[in-house]
């Protein structure tokens, strides 16, 4: 059989944190999770980031197998294990048994066997997945579909609660929707990942939503109260006089939500309606001669 640089896969140093392995780990699971990877090969790819996540994770595992690598073994050089190799054989301890000959030869086989492991119930492995929803179902919450499709369970459909206010990123955890147990032992987890779309509208900047809103040149100047948008419903705006393109209002408490809720930020910018007859174009004139006003200085 050949060695296994299991840093190599995930792309980590030898000398990585346990925190910078769990991050490239999920970086990858993401990046070849069937539902999501369109590369070739992505179904073996997956299951190798497993393997190597799952014989790093644990710092005893990753303490024998750091002990073999100090020998001077490089990817793909051939591998016995020495004749008084121990490892963590019978011991067992993690959850997926479709692991190489390499690494069962280090560890043990998970599910039992020929080369010992552990024998009774096992929980199934967790699955990761991702959903991507739209501004107003992160801030308000909502029911959404996700078809899942993996080489264990094949293609499924399962209805997701989305709790309000979820930040983008943030995971949920749907218990039991993971892969199927062993010998009776429960099934794994799936960990889903929510993404938020760009709204046309509002942008999500840390907990303050921002919105661009335009105004007329005579609400800037004199001012006026305007309807504004919100991702809660519309509420009323007092726009102070003498406002310009690029002044920004503070709606308290309108952003997202959370246990101290953000703010919403209305940006005015102030269209200058274009002068067709000839009524309007007097109206500009008058305006000109009567202002002595210079923005350029």
């Amino acid at each position: 059989m050949q060695f296994k640089d299991y840093y190599e896969i995930l792309g980590v140093k030898p000398d990585a944190s346990d925190a910078d392995i769990k991050r490239a780990y999920r970086k990858l699971a993401r990046k070849y999770h069937p539902d999501v990877s369109k590369e070739s090969g992505a179904e073996d790819k997956i299951k190798e980031v497993n393997e190597a996540y799952e014989a790093l994770k644990d710092a005893e595992r990753r303490r024998e197998y750091d002990q073999l690598r100090a020998g001077g073994y490089r990817a793909g050089d051939d591998f016995r294990p020495p004749p008084n190799w121990q490892g963590r054989q019978g011991n067992g301890g993690f959850e997926e048994a479709d692991f190489s000959d390499f690494f069962e030869s280090l560890f043990g086989r998970g599910a039992g066997g020929a080369r010992g492991g552990r024998s009774g119930p096992r929980r199934g492995s967790d699955l990761q997945a991702r959903i991507t929803i739209d501004l107003t179902s992160a801030f308000k919450g909502a029911r959404e579909r996700i078809t899942l499709r993996d080489p264990v369970q094949g293609e499924r459909t399962l209805e997701v609660k989305i709790p309000a206010g979820i930040e983008p990123g943030r995971q949920i955890r749907l218990s039991g929707q993971g892969n199927p147990g062993s010998a009776g032992g429960p099934a794994g987890d799936l960990l889903l990942e929510v993404g938020v779309r760009e709204d046309a509208r509002f942008k999500l900047d840390g907990q303050n939503i921002i919105v661009v809103v335009p105004i007329t040149p005579w609400e800037a100047a004199l001012g006026a109260t305007v309807k504004v948008p919100t991702l809660a419903g519309e509420v009323e705006l007092r726009i102070p006089p003498g406002s310009n393109t690029g002044s920004k209002l503070r709606l308290r408490g309108r952003g997202w939500p959370g246990k101290v809720a953000g703010d919403q930020i209305v940006v005015l910018e102030i269209h200058t309606p274009r002068a067709e007859t000839d009524a309007q174009k007097q109206f500009y004139e008058t305006m000109a001669s009567s202002f002595d006003f210079k923005p350029r200085g």
